[in-house]
């Protein structure tokens, strides 16, 4: 009688492992088709970024840790509100400036700032939290949340000449911290306000360029008229760093793209750093 069972029990071995093969192909199939369908994400160089260290010094206050968002799908373009006449030797220290006048006078537990762009064209880290993680800020009140604050630093309202290797630098930056979320800078986001003291009551999702003047999510007149009427070209540049298609609007860009490109990688952090 054992050897009976034989064919019974091998038939149902086999059931289980035709089953198990049929499901793993399944399997298979449904992952190749997600990739499939999975819109590719744009990439972009990391710029040079010069650390907080750098500039922040024996400055540093105690703050708590550094909160997050699940990624980064739009950029807030300010300006400081400082002089515009400074040796770029000397950013470190209006940085530094700035976090202490946040800091100490309002109160902050840190720079709200992402980034500051200097003139030159140089990247500092602004928040704590690390330069490649989506670091949430304090520098769009109402839409901090998965976006980036870029700073330029200077004031730039109407009439006030935007230095290119500024443009380029902000452009490059953007483009690298949008890449990693495929997003288009020259597209719309949706954002939820957290604030009403924003431009739009807490809770309302609020349809917003990706690349942003502070000035479109709150009642402000940063980053300045001048700075503002070139975030086209800041978008335009961006999306071409990503390797989109050519400008949609052809020669947006003609007046940033002599500007020396800011060197990636760790090599170049490092001759930043000199």
């Amino acid at each position: 009688m054992p050897l009976g069972c034989l064919p019974g029990l091998a038939a149902a071995v086999a059931l289980v492992l035709c089953a198990h093969g049929v499901e793993k192909a399944a399997e298979s199939t449904a992952g190749t088709a997600a990739a499939r369908t999975t819109p590719p994400t744009r990439s972009a160089p990391r710029p040079a970024i010069v650390p907080r260290s750098v500039w922040l010094g024996d400055a540093a206050r105690e703050q708590p840790p550094p909160r997050y968002d699940d990624e980064v799908v739009a950029v807030f373009v300010h300006h400081t509100d400082s002089p515009n006449d400074y040796d770029c030797a000397d950013a470190p220290g209006i940085i530094r400036g700035l976090y202490q006048g946040q800091t100490l006078g309002r109160d902050w537990d840190d720079l709200g700032y992402n980034f500051v762009v200097d003139r030159c064209g140089t990247v500092y880290e602004g928040r704590a939290g690390g330069a490649d993680r989506p670091v949430t800020g304090a520098h769009a009140q109402g839409f901090n949340h998965r976006t980036t604050g870029i700073a330029a630093l200077g004031t730039f309202t109407e009439g006030v000449f935007v230095p290119p290797e500024m443009l380029r630098s902000i452009a490059a930056l953007t483009a690298w911290k949008l890449g990693t979320s495929g997003t288009d800078p020259r597209g719309d986001v949706r954002l939820v306000s957290s604030n009403g003291g924003s431009r739009y009551a807490a809770g309302t999702t609020a349809v917003l360029p990706a690349v942003a003047g502070h000035s479109d999510g709150y009642m402000t007149s940063c980053p300045g008229a001048a700075l503002y009427a070139r975030l086209p070209d800041i978008r335009e540049l961006a999306a071409r760093l990503q390797g989109r298609d050519a400008p949609r609007e052809p020669g947006r860009t003609a007046g940033i793209e002599g500007a020396a490109v800011p060197p990636s990688g760790a090599a170049a952090d490092r001759r930043r750093d000199r």
